[in-house]
């Protein structure tokens, strides 16, 4: 048994106490155990998605569970190239993702917008139809329990695309005394991502000219392999890009997939995982790794999405609008807060298996990365991570306990930076990047 195996199998560290977690109630598990070796068990209890096969024909060699489903997160293998190799696809060219696993949550009925009104914290009057947002929902502690893109098909129906969170039990929850007269359900629609600064010309080739109409979180629809679908210019890349939601998922998956890498060809597309590595630069957070319901928005940088103007009740209003007020009177009330972080090290070009610890310049444990990667435009290493408010202001000096594979010296912390976030501009910035 080599050392590096020997330290992933030791799991005596006790969670680290010198962090402090007190804006949770249950801790995030910090203890440094690697990447433990162990063999993803297939079986019905998990579902498969409508492209899982697809995906496995592809290439697929590893894969996470997201949603209840199992979720491809690898194509290239390591000496083809890896992470990198996707990454380069992405940022070069254009490519494909199966991204099943963000279930289609229908609301439909004579109340659906004032119910979606009250379940985000967004003035969701204000999407018009075949447009959709980014949006939150919290809870009434103000933690964030989902964070989808909404879509609005008509003046009666929303489609709420998910992250990582059993929404559908949330929403059915919200309305079990039929307060609002619609109807809440999962339908079998799966979405496709094509992402990179190739997609418009590809999706034209695949639809037609009218494409290139829709606006930023605009939507059309159309067919693909004679199915229908619904295209939105949205995407978890930073990229020009646009999502696929394939109608009948279950009848028609194969006739969209093959259509898309069948043209796809021509502009050397490539089946990648979805592009984490993008995401990170582009300062676009992932639910579960970045966020959770013990989250505030104004711990990660999304107050925008708390909008002073939005007059109609909405859950959580009141818990956000006391922090907000708060802050505003100087008295941030929470111990963590998210930060950019540029940090030294050897090239991370994987997913971390651990949130990595932070330390101020005199060593001491005050914090944690929560999503990391090399940055070949910047050439350093990118991240995300809670700190303590303290030291959330640009400039402010911090140090990243990396694992031995990504340490250039063993057992010293890396020196890092508090930075500007995004790292890299998107293709179309937001608010949230418009406001830092």
């Amino acid at each position: 048994m080599t050392a590096d195996t020997a330290q992933n199998r030791t799991f005596t560290h006790p969670n680290v106490a010198e962090v402090d977690q007190t804006d949770r109630l249950v801790p995030v598990n910090l203890r440094q155990s690697g990447g433990t070796p162990v063999e993803m068990l297939v079986s019905t209890r998990v579902r498969k998605s409508p492209f899982w096969h697809l995906s496995v024909e592809a290439g697929a060699w590893r894969a996470t569970v997201y949603n209840r489903m199992y979720h491809p997160r690898g194509y290239v293998r390591e000496e083809d190239g890896g992470t990198m190799a996707e990454y380069r696809s992405l940022v070069h060219r254009v490519t494909l993702w199966d991204v099943a696993v963000e279930r289609q949550i229908r609301v439909r009925g004579p109340d659906a917008e004032a119910f979606v009104n009250f379940v985000i914290t967004r003035d969701a009057t204000k999407i018009k139809s075949m447009h959709g947002k980014y949006c939150i929902l919290c809870d009434a502690k103000g933690g964030i329990l989902n964070d989808p893109v909404l879509l609005r098909l008509s003046e009666d129906e929303f489609w709420f695309s998910i992250s990582d969170s059993d929404l559908l039990l949330w929403l059915r929850g919200v309305n079990v005394h039929g307060h609002w007269d619609v109807e809440i359900d999962e339908i079998d629609v799966a979405p496709l991502q094509v992402q990179g600064p190739l997609s418009e010309d590809l999706m034209v080739d695949l639809v037609d000219e009218a494409l290139r109409d829709v606006p930023y979180y605009g939507m059309m629809e159309a067919t693909i392999g004679g199915a229908p679908v619904v295209i939105s210019q949205t995407g978890f890349s930073g990229e020009k890009g646009y999502e696929v939601y394939v109608r009948d998922a279950s009848e028609n998956a194969e006739k969209v997939w093959y259509a898309i890498r069948g043209t796809g060809a021509r502009y050397g597309l490539r089946v990648i995982a979805p592009g984490h590595h993008r995401r990170i630069a582009a300062g676009i957070l992932s639910w579960g790794q970045d966020m959770d319901h013990e989250t505030s928005p104004f711990q990660v940088n999304l107050a925008y999405q708390v909008p002073k103007e939005k007059q109609a009740d909405y859950i959580g209003k009141a818990t956000l609008e006391r922090q907000r007020d708060a802050i505003e009177a100087g008295n941030y009330p929470f111990n963590l807060k998210m930060v950019g972080i540029k940090m030294g090290g050897l090239p991370v070009t994987d997913y971390p298996s651990d949130f990595w610890l932070v330390q101020d310049e005199d060593g001491n444990r005050v914090g944690y990365v929560t999503s990391a990667w090399w940055s070949p435009e910047l050439e350093v290493n990118i991240a995300l991570a809670f700190v303590p408010w303290t030291l959330s202001d640009i400039g402010s000096r911090l140090q990243v306990e990396l694992p031995e594979a990504y340490a250039e010296h063993s057992g010293q912390a890396a020196s890092a930076d508090v930075c500007e976030v995004p790292f890299r501009p998107s293709e179309h910035p937001n608010v949230r990047e418009a406001r830092g």
